[in-house]
C-alpha cells in the first residue's frame, strides 16, 4: 500500500523589520526562521545588560529582549542603545511590557527596535465574582479600556516604525476571558485577536503574536487555532513560537522541541525562542539545532551516524568525535560515519561524504554513494576526509579563535512530511 505525502507550505505572512540598521531582521514572509532570547540582567545595571546583550548576540541570538518593568529602568534603554552603537553593534531589541504598562510602553518606543506587551496584564482588572458571566456592556466597556491605553503605544511605535508583539501568556490571561471561555486555547486567542482589531482600528500591523503556554499540548492547540483563525479574518502576522518557562537540562529542551519543532513541521512560526531556566546563551544552540533538525537553517554540518552494533569495526563513538572535532564547522554539508559496511552505503545515501568502517582496521570513503578511497588505515582515516572534502573544493578554514557562527546558510519555506516523518532539505 502506498501511503500519500503530506506537504506543508509555510504560512503565508507579513514580514516585519526589527532594528534599522545593518543588524536589523525581519521576522515573517520569505525570511528565514529568526532566533531570540532575553538577558537575565537587570536592565538599571547598565554595563552589565550591555556585556550580556553582546554575549547572546555573538552567540547567535538575533533579537535580545529586556525587561521593563518601570519608567526608571524604561529610561534606562537609551543608554543600553548608545552603549551598544559605542561598543560592538546597534543589536535589535525588545522592551518587555507587562503590568499597566501604556507610560512605560510608550516610554520605550522611543528606543528600542520592537515592543512586547501581554494582553493579560497591560490593562489589569479584577472582580470579586468570578463566576458570573460578563454582559456585553462590561465587555464593550473593558475593550474601550483597552483601547485608550493602547492608543498612544500604537502613536508612538507608528512614529518611529517600531514592531510590536502581542504576546498572550496561558498562565497569565485576562480574567474576562478566562470567565467567557475558561481555561483554554480560545481564551488565549481571542485576547489576541481583540488586541489585532485594535491596532488595525488604528492602522496598525507591524504586529508579530505569540501564544505561549508551558503545557506544549495547549501552545500547540493556540496556535494552530490562532493560525486558522488569522486565515478567516484575513490577517497575515507572524507567529512567536515558544513553550515558556520549560525548566532547565535534558527535559526542558525535549519539552520545547516537542512543542516548537512539531509547528514549524506544519508550517507554523517565524520566529523562536527556547525558555530555559539557565544561562540564556544555553537557549540558542537548542534553537538552531531544531531548525538544523527541519532543514529550515543550516548553521553546521550535519552528522549522520550508525547507534553501533557487534558488526562496527572501529570505537564508533570515539572515531565520530574526531570526525566531528575535523568537519564540524562545514555548515551546510553532510557526514556519515557508519560502522560497518552491511548498512552504511544505503543508510548514508543522502550525505556529501562518508565515512564507513572495513575488516582488517580498514575504512573507505564514499562521495556520496560513491566509493572513492578504500583500504584505509584508521589512524589516517580522518585526514584522508578532510584531504577529500578539500580536492573537492569545499573546504573551509574554521573561524580562529571561536566556535562556528550561527549564521543560517540555507533555508527552505517547505516540509515535505511523509510516513515516516521525513524532512527534505
Amino acid at each position: 500500500m502506498t501511503l500519500p505525502e503530506m506537504s506543508y507550505q509555510r504560512r503565508k505572512t507579513r514580514a516585519v523589520r526589527v532594528g534599522e540598521s545593518e543588524s536589523r531582521v525581519y521576522i515573517g514572509g520569505n525570511h528565514p526562521i529568526v532566533v531570540q532570547s532575553m538577558i537575565t540582567e537587570e536592565t538599571h545595571n547598565v554595563d552589565a545588560a550591555v556585556d550580556q546583550i553582546i554575549g547572546m548576540h555573538r552567540a547567535g541570538s538575533e533579537i535580545v529582549r529586556v525587561t521593563t518593568p518601570n519608567l526608571a529602568e524604561a529610561r534606562c534603554l537609551a543608554d543600553i542603545k548608545a552603549k551598544l552603537k559605542q561598543k560592538y553593534m546597534d543589536v535589535p531589541l525588545v522592551a518587555d511590557v507587562h503590568h499597566q504598562g501604556s507610560d512605560i510602553a510608550v516610554e520605550v518606543a522611543r528606543y528600542v527596535d520592537k515592543i512586547r506587551i501581554n494582553p493579560g496584564l497591560f490593562v489589569f482588572r479584577k472582580r470579586k465574582d468570578r463566576t458570573v458571566d460578563y454582559s456585553d456592556a462590561e465587555v464593550q466597556e473593558e475593550i474601550e479600556a483597552i483601547d485608550r491605553e493602547l492608543t498612544p503605544v500604537i502613536n508612538a511605535c507608528k512614529e518611529r516604525d517600531v514592531a510590536m508583539r502581542i504576546g498572550v501568556n496561558h498562565g497569565s490571561l485576562a480574567e474576562r476571558l478566562t470567565v467567557m471561555y475558561g481555561d483554554t486555547p480560545e481564551g488565549m486567542v481571542q485576547s489576541a485577536i481583540e488586541y489585532i482589531k485594535i491596532c488595525e482600528h488604528h492602522d496598525f500591523k507591524n504586529i508579530i503574536i505569540s501564544l505561549k503556554a508551558s503545557r506544549v499540548s495547549v501552545m500547540q492547540q493556540a496556535n494552530r487555532l490562532m493560525a486558522a483563525r488569522m486565515a478567516e479574518l484575513g490577517m497575515d502576522y507572524p507567529l512567536h513560537l515558544g513553550v515558556t518557562e520549560a525548566g532547565d537540562g535534558m527535559y526542558a529542551r525535549i519539552k520545547s522541541t516537542a512543542g516548537i519543532a512539531t509547528l514549524l513541521s506544519e508550517g507554523i512560526g517565524d520566529t523562536i525562542r527556547v525558555s530555559l531556566s539557565e544561562d540564556p546563551v544555553a537557549e540558542l544552540p537548542v534553537c538552531y539545532d531544531i531548525l538544523q533538525a527541519l532543514g529550515l537553517r543550516r548553521t553546521k554540518t550535519e552528522f549522520i551516524a550508525c547507534p553501533s552494533c557487534g558488526r562496527t569495526k572501529f570505537d564508533l563513538p570515539t572515531v565520530l568525535g574526531q570526525v566531528k572535532a575535523a568537519t564540524g564547522h562545514l555548515a551546510g554539508l553532510n557526514v556519515a560515519v557508519m560502522g560497518c559496511i552491511v548498512n552504511g552505503p544505503g543508510e548514508m545515501a543522502d550525505a556529501d561524504y562518508g565515512y564507513v568502517g572495513k575488516a582488517g582496521g580498514k575504512i573507505s570513503l564514499y562521495r556520496a554513494r560513491d566509493e572513492v578511497k578504500t583500504g584505509i588505515s584508521q589512524e589516517n582515516g580522518v585526514s584522508e576526509l578532510v584531504a577529500l572534502i578539500k580536492a573537492d573544493g569545499r573546504w573551509v578554514e574554521p573561524p580562529e579563535g571561536s566556535e562556528q557562527s550561527a549564521v543560517a546558510v540555507t533555508f527552505n519555506d517547505r516540509i515535505t512530511v511523509g510516513i515516516p516523518l521525513d524532512v527534505r532539505r
